[in-house]
């Protein structure tokens, strides 16, 4: 259990474990576009802010993909990136809980 764990979460250039790290430029963009545009009208500007949101979050995402310090944030920019492709190709009007 502990070669597992020290794989997945041991950076490899500190040589210690790292789960979470301090915000970086990219996730401190993708809160404050979004914390905007929550209290912004419905309307262009809304609609450019979460544009904004979303191609930052994608960018976070790739560049955890391709240079996380461990398997851990990897994963994580994986899976983010993954989120966002589902959610860009399903059919418009369809949501994970709406009741039919």
């Amino acid at each position: 259990m502990t070669s597992g764990f020290d794989w997945m979460f041991r950076n490899r250039q500190t040589g210690r474990i790292t789960i979470g790290q301090p915000a970086n430029l990219s996730q401190k963009l993708f809160q404050g576009i979004t914390l905007v545009g929550v209290f912004l009208p419905r309307g262009r500007v809304r609609t450019t802010a979460a544009v904004g949101a979303v191609s930052v979050l994608s960018w976070w995402a790739m560049d955890e993909l391709a240079r996380g310090v461990n398997p851990f944030r990897r994963l994580s920019g994986a899976i983010t990136l993954a989120g966002l492709v589902y959610l860009a190709l399903r059919k418009p009007g369809t949501s994970a809980g709406a009741s039919r």
